[in-house]
């Protein structure tokens, strides 16, 4: 069967058949189903994390790193020395709405009851929790884990404020960086022995790019179900070389099913075909590409800022990063008005040979090569940028 399939295919455009293989399927006919599933994963299947741990211990503040936020930007979750949060609070990605992060009251009560605690804060709701302490591991800590592990649900502790440590111990005599951060590692995992070794994560929340930051995510990744993995990708922020490459990979894999979606392609298709092209998909799935590798006003502030190069910001400038520029707004639920058709043929007249033709008359071959034309370009601008900011290397 899958034989006498692709063999019809032959008459079929060129274009269409590469996705239909791509797709792994045999058929036209469900090359499309599987693409519409996995478009609507990639799009809209939700995330919710959960950020919890002793009061004081820098929730807030790794939230808002999560979400690619600084503490005083707007929209930032407030932090504090005292408690500042007192019942679940969720704070969606600015870009992401899917993404819910979760900052939960502090569990360092003396009469701390993990039960009750979980019970309070909806436990149901959350995909997994991160316990977070910027000291040791203590009790409550503990008893928390093994509540949620009893519930079938994942765990994983970070210590916080590395950076402090690091200021700390710099100033001590014969100072080891690598030795410091392993007496800091094995101190925490000392006080988790019962719960049978599990890893623990070292992190500032002021500096994704060094300690654990990115091994965090590469755990996440290996033990979320698919569809999760691909809301994790595309809101995690860029904390490496790798972490980006990563991103990229993952848009270059969904650009058959992009095409599949945003093309109207006809069941059975037959050459020269040219198909209406939803305009909303198409510029929704690169500008989800925009702002997961960084190419936003917000972050490339960030990131200049950091580096001290404020000259990084001019660096996207590539003719994608300009069209999604001019018609990208703040929330991508405004997704209806970025899906203007002169934005696509904005896109279209940068490719060759094509001009400015009508969205409507836009091929299914078209499409596609926009898409990937576009992922290429985008990825491209901000391996320039980490380049020129000096975090090239792929770890």
């Amino acid at each position: 069967m899958f034989k006498f399939a692709i063999q019809n295919m032959e008459n079929q455009d060129p274009a269409v058949v590469d996705a239909i293989k791509e797709s792994g399927e045999s058929t036209l006919e469900k090359a499309k189903t599987k693409a519409k599933t996995k478009f609507d994963q990639f799009v809209d299947v939700s995330l919710n994390i959960a950020v919890t741990g002793k009061t004081g211990s820098g929730k807030s503040s790794f939230v808002n790193a999560l979400r690619g936020l600084e503490d005083e930007d707007d929209r930032a979750a407030p932090t504090g020395v005292t408690e500042t949060t007192m019942e679940p609070t969720m704070y969606e990605h600015p870009e992401m709405p899917n993404v819910k992060i979760w900052d939960l009251p502090g569990i360092g009560s003396p009469n701390f009851k993990a039960k009750k605690y979980l019970n309070d804060v909806n436990f149901n709701t959350y995909d997994f929790f991160i316990i977070l302490n910027s000291e040791r591991f203590m009790e409550n800590d503990i008893m928390l884990a093994k509540e949620i592990r009893k519930r079938k649900k994942r765990f994983y502790f970070v210590r916080s404020k590395i950076d402090n440590d690091m200021s700390s111990e710099k100033k001590k005599k014969g100072f080891d960086e690598q030795k410091v951060l392993s007496i800091i590692r094995e101190d925490c995992q000392k006080n988790l022995k019962e719960l049978g070794d599990p890893k623990v994560f070292l992190i500032s929340s002021c500096d994704l790019e060094e300690y654990d930051f990115e091994s965090l995510q590469n755990t996440l990744e290996d033990e979320l179900p698919e569809h999760k993995k691909y809301a994790l990708l595309q809101a995690w922020p860029v904390c490496s070389a790798a972490s980006l490459e990563k991103k990229i990979n993952m848009f270059k894999r969904m650009t058959w099913a992009a095409s599949l979606v945003s093309a109207g392609v006809a069941v059975v298709p037959v050459p020269g075909l040219s198909a209406a092209c939803d305009v909303g998909m198409v510029v929704l799935f690169l500008t989800r590409c925009y702002y997961a590798f960084g190419l936003d006003e917000r972050s490339l502030t960030r990131l200049s800022e950091k580096v001290n190069k404020p000259h990084l910001k001019d660096l996207a400038k590539s003719k994608f990063v300009t069209a999604i520029r001019e018609k990208a707004l703040t929330r991508l639920q405004a997704s209806a008005a970025l899906a203007a058709i002169s934005t696509v043929e904005y896109f279209l007249s940068l490719l060759p040979g094509v001009g400015s033709a009508a969205a409507a008359g836009i091929s299914f071959a078209t499409t596609q090569y926009l898409l990937r034309e576009g992922v290429n370009d985008l990825a491209d601008t901000a391996r320039i940028i980490r380049k020129e900011a000096g975090l090239a290397s792929v770890h």
